[in-house]
């Protein structure tokens, strides 16, 4: 028995983990790949250039799409329409009109769309969540999403969208916040229960940038969700050294770190700290899963993501990010290696994550002389 038949969109990048996933999969028998669509060439499968050519050529069960941001609701959409699920990367769409354009397709079709956010089928994030919901940490004071990160020219280099708002008139809405760290902000939703349209109330955004770039690499955006609850991201993509993202909740009687990256759990209360790692399941294994039997749920429905559609909407429509006088900055390497280093950065995003507060109410030195693009 070969399972069923899964193609892969976008296998260049973080779609080669793809690939290889399936693989493992089919050599337990629970999965076929049978074909790759990519514009570029590719060693090794059956390749097409376009997901179009692909499906027209071979029936699919599930397609795999890790495609450019400002591809992925026409991919999701032509593949859930020719009868296959989907399995789609964050963020899934780039604004609020294409979710709902996409959730209209998937209640059209009847078909599956999990979005690949592989933190919210950790055990680590699922046991924090009850935890919360069972008053364990007392009164939620807060959820902070916190991620100090390095990337260096080459990221930024690697494809034609990456480090865009907006190409050939299309949004793209890359960014820190909604791209690479886009997974602390949907764990902190999932936390606080608050994974729909209607579940956040406002969004306020600070975005910044040191690198030569359209998107944010360094800010602060504060949720406040229908519950009440307010959770700071605090995150960049110009630290002085790569770290774990966290996802931090503040509780009257404890706190607990959540280290998704890793499926580590920290909680600390009563004087003790006490860390566990946890194990992860596969999104892919649960889509299959779900498809032998409905009654199995997703993980990440394509519904579970719109509290987080709703930042990534903030996030589009929000002024371009400010530049980062020079005066603030550090720039090490050379060529495709060279980086921008913002001075200080880890304190002002520790006591953003620690205060509640955006970067400019703390008064870090670069918000006060930051020019405004144009």
């Amino acid at each position: 028995m070969t399972g069923p038949r899964v193609a892969v969109a976008g296998v260049h990048g973080h779609g080669a983990s793809h690939v290889r996933n399936v693989a493992r999969l089919a050599e337990a028998g629970r999965a076929e790949l049978v074909g790759v669509a990519d514009p570029r060439p590719t060693d090794g499968v059956r390749a097409f250039d376009s997901l179009e050519a692909l499906l027209a050529a071979t029936e699919v069960d599930v397609v795999i799409i890790s495609t450019p941001i400002q591809t992925h609701v026409p991919l999701a959409a032509l593949a859930m329409r020719a009868g296959a699920d989907v399995l789609l990367e964050k963020p899934p769409t780039a604004s609020l009109a294409e979710f709902e354009e996409l959730s209209a397709v998937v209640a059209e079709t009847g078909r599956a769309c999990q979005v690949g956010f592989q933190a919210q089928a950790s055990e680590a994030t699922l046991k924090l969540a009850e935890m919360m919901a069972a008053g364990e940490l007392g009164e939620i004071r807060g959820i902070s999403a916190v991620g100090k990160w390095v990337r260096t020219a080459k990221y930024f280099q690697r494809a034609r969208w990456a480090g865009k708002r907006r190409l050939d008139g299309v949004d793209v809405v890359d960014g820190a916040v909604t791209n690479p760290l886009a997974h602390a902000t949907a764990a902190a939703l999932l936390l606080d229960r608050s994974t729909g349209v209607d579940d956040v109330r406002s969004v306020e955004t600070e975005l910044y940038r040191a690198n030569p770039i359209e998107s944010d690499d360094t800010s602060t955006v504060r949720i406040v969700t229908a519950r009440g609850t307010t959770i700071l991201v605090a995150v960049t993509l110009c630290a002085d050294e790569h770290l774990e993202p966290s996802v931090i909740v503040h509780g009257s009687t404890g706190r607990a770190v959540l280290r998704y990256a890793s499926d580590t759990l920290e909680i600390h209360q009563d004087g003790c700290m006490t860390v566990k790692k946890r194990e992860r399941a596969d999104l892919l294994e649960n889509l299959l899963d779900h498809r032998a039997d409905p009654s199995v749920p997703l993980y990440v429905p394509l519904s579970a993501t719109g509290g987080f559609t709703t930042v990534v909407e903030a996030v589009r429509v929000a002024d371009p990010p400010r530049e980062i006088p020079a005066e603030f900055i550090r720039w090490e390497g050379e060529a495709l290696e060279r980086r921008p280093i913002v001075l200080d950065v880890e304190n002002w995003i520790d006591r953003a994550s620690n205060e509640f507060a955006l970067f400019s109410e703390l008064g870090a030195p670069w918000t006060a002389q930051s020019p405004r693009e144009s």
